[in-house]
């Protein structure tokens, strides 16, 4: 069994900072490509961005320039700093991670519960 969680959200003001968290624990042999997702209330889930197992980064362009995606691998932890935040950015963030397991040995996707983000004045 492998959990995602999430930590960090919160209340921000229009052109604030934020940094989220997610850790990653269980039984784990290695971790891959990991990412935040965000789903605002009725759209669809959509990629901020996402981190290799070798550190390249891919970023939605709405966040690009703003956003920071990192991971601790030793920690087994990813990171989202989130800077100049909009109101359009109100949503639950969700990190997810493809993760080798040590029992059952197989590889799958992992996703935590989520964090809510509110940017609002």
């Amino acid at each position: 069994q492998v959990q995602l969680v999430e930590s960090g959200g919160g209340l921000v003001q229009p052109g604030g900072s934020l940094r989220l968290s997610c850790a990653a624990s269980g039984s784990i042999f290695s971790i891959y490509g990991m990412g935040w997702y965000r789903q605002a209330p009725g759209k669809q889930r959509e990629l901020v961005a996402a981190v290799s197992s070798g550190g390249s980064t891919n970023y939605a362009a709405s966040v690009k320039g703003r956003f920071t995606i990192s991971r601790d691998n030793a920690k087994n932890t990813v990171y989202l700093q989130m800077g100049s935040l909009k109101p359009e950015g109100t949503a639950l963030y969700l990190c997810s991670a493809s993760i080798r397991t040590v029992v059952p040995p197989s590889t799958g996707l992992c996703w935590g519960q989520g964090t809510q983000v509110t940017v609002s004045s």
